[in-house]
């Protein structure tokens, strides 16, 4: 079963899949959600507690366009560039994050979200 999330902050609304790991499905059963959002970089995150399942595997290095849950400030987040810790041009986390999916990047818009948005992730029906 494919699991698809819709995002969305201000006029922005960009969709995304979810893994088949036991995390991305905890998040999934958590949906929706919505926090404010934090910038780090071009990264957004947000206080999400999720029942993550902390076996699964997690990395500092990720890819544009990857949905994490970082455990120890219990936050999502998307990643669409470099981060301050980044080495080059990859999103590199602050510490290691739980990989959860992807989703559809707009650079452009991406980068004019600010502090404080309201940011909210909702289930989409199956295609």
């Amino acid at each position: 079963m494919t699991r698809t999330i819709q995002i969305a902050v201000g006029d922005l609304v960009l969709t995304g899949s979810l893994n088949k790991t036991e995390s991305a499905k905890a998040l999934f059963q958590c949906l929706p959600i919505e926090g404010l959002v934090s910038r780090w970089g071009q990264e957004i995150y947000f206080n999400a507690s999720v029942p993550v399942n902390r076996k699964d595997p997690a990395y500092e290095v990720v890819e544009v366009g990857t949905v994490a849950y970082w455990p120890p400030g219990n936050a999502l987040c998307l990643f669409w560039g470099p981060t301050p810790v980044s080495k080059d041009h990859r999103p590199c986390a602050a510490s290691p994050v739980i990989l959860l999916g992807q989703f559809q990047v707009d650079t452009e818009a991406l980068n004019l979200v600010r502090d404080g948005e309201l940011i909210r992730v909702n289930p989409l029906p199956a295609p």
